[in-house]
This record gives structure tokens, C-alpha cells and sequence, in this order.
């Protein structure tokens, strides 16, 4: 049986890859697949993925493309999830702030450099029109260090998965003032280049095994409760997630790539343009 390692944040997107493992669906086609959760996110991520602490990982698209963009050695093996990621802009529920036009200036909560967290910081700022240096960060590692943050001023505000964060909101903990979703895809699977070039049957059948399972994942019986349960939501976010969410069991296309990479350029998250067939495996 083949070791295989992969990694994710410990969220809801994530939840299939859990199913077919404690159902045996990777250890009959021979696959001994360990998943470790990265609270951390998607720096933590990439650094893992560089020192091939990890085979393979679900990941932000723009936050591995960025790190692609800088020499990380890494391949994209599939889309995960084609829909985008609705990022939620969290205060602390004592905030002054009303809007997000109140946060111009201000300064933002992140995991750390080059997290989904950081970058899309940088996205809203574009979007809204604000300048590069209106922007502050503060390096809070985790999401509970993000509410440990913003409980005690140390930041003005935090973007995280709006549905992930709303058991924080329900306490009375954050406030969200507003929502800024992904201009492109939210998840894709990769790996090392070593690992997905010496692996290709390996990952074709991994490949089956899961793209089996998010296919008809929506309309397993009871999915909305069991993630319920899991994840501490209430069971009518967990339905309003479910029904914006696509999982994809499809390569990106050259299309798809080249739009990504051009957002990715305009917000001025990678300054070089990449190459579909250097990122492709």
C-alpha cells in the first residue's frame, strides 16, 4: 500500500476527502491517503508543500499560483472546488465600524504573508479602490488568533469563509459588515512536481475516488445534517453553502488558467505571468 500525504484547512469544502477515507475508498484501490488539517491555512501550506513536508494539498488558487509565481515547485493536479469563495469582512462585534468603506485605512487581520487571508485583503482594497498603503496588516496566524485580534483592538477587521465564520458571528463575537467573493475558482488539488511526475496511475485513481464522491455530494441523504453536526453550523447555513457550492472534477483549462492569472495580475498578486503547460501536470 502506498503512503500518500495530503493537507487542507479544517473546514466543511474539505469534508468528502474525510468520507472516502473513513469509508476505506482509498485503502481498497491501494492508497494509504493521510490527511492532516492546517488551521494555518494556505502560507502554512505552501511552505509545507516547498519542503515536501506534504505530497499533495488542497489549497486557495491564488494563494498557491502566487507562490508558484515565486518558485514553489508545484503542480496543479485538478480544480476542487469551481465556484468562488465567499470571503466574509468580520469586526469585532464592539466595532465601531458600520461598512466596509469604514475599514479604508484600517488594518487587517492575517494568518500571515501570502495567506488567502492576506491576499484577499489586497483584493477587497482593489476592489474598493483603495490605495496599496491604505492597507495595515497584523500577522494573528489563526482564526483564533484573529478573534483574540479584534476582541482587543489589535486589528480594525479579518476576511475568512463567511459560512466557517458564522458560528463566530451567532456568539456575538465578530460582525460581518460585508462580503467580497473570489474573482476565480476557490480550491485546487496539487502536489510536489516529484510527487505528482512519479506518481501519475497513483493520482488517476485518487482522482476517481473522490471526484466520485463531490459529484454526488449534495445529494447524499442527510449531508446538510451530518455537516451540521461536524462543523457546528445551523443546518439552514449548511443548506445556503451547499447551494452555492461546486465542486469540480475537471483539469483547469488553458482558458480558465489565463483569466485567473490575468486577475491575479491586476490585483497585483503575482507580477509575472505563468505558463499553463509549467503549472499543468
Amino acid at each position: 500500500m502506498k503512503k500518500v500525504k495530503i493537507i487542507g484547512v479544517p473546514e466543511h469544502f474539505n469534508y468528502p476527502w474525510k468520507m472516502c477515507i473513513e469509508s476505506g475508498d482509498f485503502a481498497q484501490a491501494g492508497i494509504d491517503l493521510e490527511w492532516t488539517d492546517i488551521p494555518e491555512g494556505t502560507g502554512k501550506m505552501c511552505q509545507m508543500l516547498r519542503d515536501k513536508e506534504t505530497d499533495l494539498a488542497i489549497i486557495l488558487t491564488e494563494g498557491i499560483l502566487k507562490d508558484i509565481s515565486l518558485g514553489n515547485p508545484t503542480l496543479l493536479v485538478q480544480e476542487y472546488v469551481s465556484s468562488p469563495l465567499q470571503w466574509g469582512i468580520f469586526v469585532a462585534h464592539h466595532s465601531p465600524y458600520q461598512t466596509v468603506d469604514d475599514l479604508r485605512g484600517k488594518k487587517a487581520a492575517i494568518s500571515r504573508y501570502g495567506s488567502g487571508s492576506h491576499l484577499m485583503a489586497l483584493v477587497n482594497a482593489g476592489q474598493q479602490g483603495w490605495s496599496e498603503d491604505e492597507v495595515d496588516f497584523e500577522v494573528i496566524h489563526t482564526l483564533e488568533g484573529a478573534i483574540e485580534a479584534l476582541q482587543n483592538d489589535v486589528a480594525d477587521y479579518f476576511m475568512w469563509d463567511r459560512f466557517m465564520t458564522q458560528p463566530i458571528v451567532d456568539k456575538g463575537i465578530f460582525r460581518r459588515v460585508g462580503v467580497c467573493p473570489t474573482p476565480w475558482q476557490s480550491f485546487v488539488l496539487v502536489g510536489h512536481r516529484d510527487f505528482v511526475q512519479s506518481n501519475k496511475p497513483l493520482i488517476e485513481s485518487l482522482l476517481e475516488i473522490i471526484n466520485t464522491t463531490t459529484a454526488e455530494f449534495r445529494i447524499i441523504p442527510s449531508i446538510d445534517r451530518t455537516i451540521s453536526e461536524v462543523f457546528g453550523q445551523k443546518p439552514e447555513n449548511v443548506q445556503e453553502w451547499l447551494s452555492v457550492t461546486r465542486w469540480s472534477q475537471q483539469q483547469m483549462s488553458e482558458k480558465v488558467f489565463q483569466q485567473t492569472v490575468s486577475d491575479l495580475q491586476k490585483y497585483k498578486i503575482i507580477e509575472q505571468p505563468l505558463k499553463y503547460e509549467d503549472v499543468i501536470a
